[in-house]
């Protein structure tokens, strides 16, 4: 497993669209919550195969500026190769760290 998180200078909304339409992955879920006053919260839920670990991987992404600037957060699971050992061969990095990479230009802190 492994987790991503920082905060960047565009909506929520923005911020989902960027990396729904930018990220290599399968799109399985999404679903976006106005708050009202300008909040809401969004999450975005990825399914990738990586021949490295032979395993379908798991990418969930939320975003939210509930308490202020747009947070986001990537979490990647499902990446060991087998049912003991929990060694990914960074597969797990990889496909969280991507959503840092597409947003790149607009992260603020993290």
């Amino acid at each position: 497993m492994s987790i991503s998180n920082f905060k960047v200078s565009v909506s929520p909304k923005e911020a989902l669209a960027l990396v729904r339409d930018n990220e290599d992955a399968d799109l399985v879920h999404e679903e976006v919550h106005d708050l009202g006053k300008d909040t809401c919260i969004g999450t975005l839920v990825f399914e990738k195969y990586f021949m490295r670990v032979k395993n379908r991987v798991a990418l969930v992404v939320i975003i939210d500026n509930i308490y202020g600037p747009t947070d986001v957060r990537a979490i990647s699971t499902g990446s060991s190769e087998g049912m003991i050992f929990n060694f990914d061969w960074g597969a797990a990095d990889a496909f969280a760290g991507s959503v840092q990479e597409i947003l790149g230009s607009y992260v603020i802190d993290g």
